[in-house]
């Protein structure tokens, strides 16, 4: 697939609501479409797989699947669609379904079929009957089979959402393995910060209809202005890499800081992602000459805003200069007024916790 990305413009009206939404997505990696229930989220989706005709265009990379005079029918668009429900055939066992959703003959397919179920981790599952099997385990399933009909592109509408917390724990991993090994685009619909978190490569926010802010992930969670920086448990995500060890802790190099964290939860290998909580970073004019926290790194004042009567968000771009990742600080306004802070001024941000979300 040539092109440089997935390019998106829809608009319409279906009864009461009226849709309108433009955005651009790579085309690898995961683009979460991120918004209260009925915002439009799943709307936006279907169009995309041609299932509802909107006004606009779907361009993916240089095939245009909907255009002025083109618009190309569900059937003919190589998509896998990852429902909430797994809907898998009773009669079938997990094989059986997982094959359904193969082309071609089986000697052409039979590599992609055990490369699909090791994804996924269903080696133990393929003969079993899908009565049997666990909510996890089932979307598992429904998964594997959009993926072995060699789609160009997956929609995934709130697959974790029919199942309960252990459901949702086991089927986590599977995900975050499968984000990593595709190189096609996924467009995968939540209105959980958990999943976007783990999950997001690039950010769609939605409200209403229409689209407040699209980007990196990162980029957007340290947008002061969106509701993600503002939320009481605001965070941003850094790409990080294992440097090295010592004294049982894990050096991870993000631009050209270093962080710590303990090194024997921390894997050594492939790239890192990293969750700095707004409400663990302090900020001081200088440097602490013995403190216990680990993580204190030089940085500049990008902008602040209050968020409450008595706290104020403070973006900071970290390194000497502020040229390195933004992170979030939450402090309170008497903290920020008796240190005399403004917009500009060099900081010491002091990270108390750093939580590894999870291995790219």
């Amino acid at each position: 697939m040539t092109g440089t990305g997935v390019d998106i413009a829809l608009s319409g009206r279906l009864g009461s609501f009226a849709l309108d939404v433009a955005f651009h997505a790579p085309l690898r990696g995961v683009t979460v479409l991120y918004g209260a229930s009925g915002c439009g989220k799943t709307t936006a989706l279907r169009a995309i797989a041609g299932l509802t005709r909107l006004r606009g265009h779907v361009r993916v990379g240089e095939t245009r699947w909907q255009d002025e005079g083109v618009f190309v029918p569900v059937h003919r668009r190589p998509i896998g669609y990852v429902f909430q429900e797994a809907s898998l055939f009773p009669h079938l066992d997990v094989g059986g379904n997982l094959r359904f959703g193969m082309d071609g003959n089986m000697s052409q397919s039979a590599p992609a079929f055990g490369e699909v179920v090791s994804m996924l981790g269903m080696e133990h599952l393929v003969g079993r009957k899908v009565q049997y099997l666990s909510g996890g385990e089932r979307q598992r399933v429904a998964i594997g089979r959009a993926l072995l009909s060699s789609p160009h592109m997956l929609l995934m509408d709130e697959p974790l959402s029919a199942l309960d917390e252990q459901g949702r724990d086991e089927i986590m991993p599977f995900l975050e393995r499968l984000r990593d090994s595709l190189s096609l685009p996924v467009f995968y619909i939540t209105h959980n910060r958990d999943e976007v978190e783990r999950f997001a490569d690039t950010l769609v926010c939605m409200d209403k209809g229409r689209v407040l802010a699209s980007g990196s992930l990162e980029a957007l969670q340290a947008n002061p202005d969106l509701p993600f920086a503002r939320a009481r448990n605001a965070a941003v995500n850094l790409s990080a890499r294992f440097s090295h060890g010592q004294d049982g802790l894990a050096a991870l190099q993000v631009g050209e800081q270093l962080f710590y964290a303990p090194l024997e939860t921390c894997p050594q290998t492939g790239h890192l992602r990293l969750r700095i909580a707004a409400g663990d970073v302090s900020l001081a004019l200088q440097k602490p000459q013995q403190s216990s926290i680990l993580n204190v790194l030089p940085g500049r004042i990008v902008s602040s805003s209050a968020v409450s009567n008595s706290e104020m968000l403070v973006l900071v771009a970290l390194g000497e200069g502020g040229a390195g990742a933004q992170i979030l600080s939450r402090i309170s306004i008497f903290s920020w007024q008796a240190l005399g802070l403004q917009a500009g001024m060099p900081v010491y941000a002091q990270i108390k916790g750093v939580a590894l979300v999870a291995e790219r």
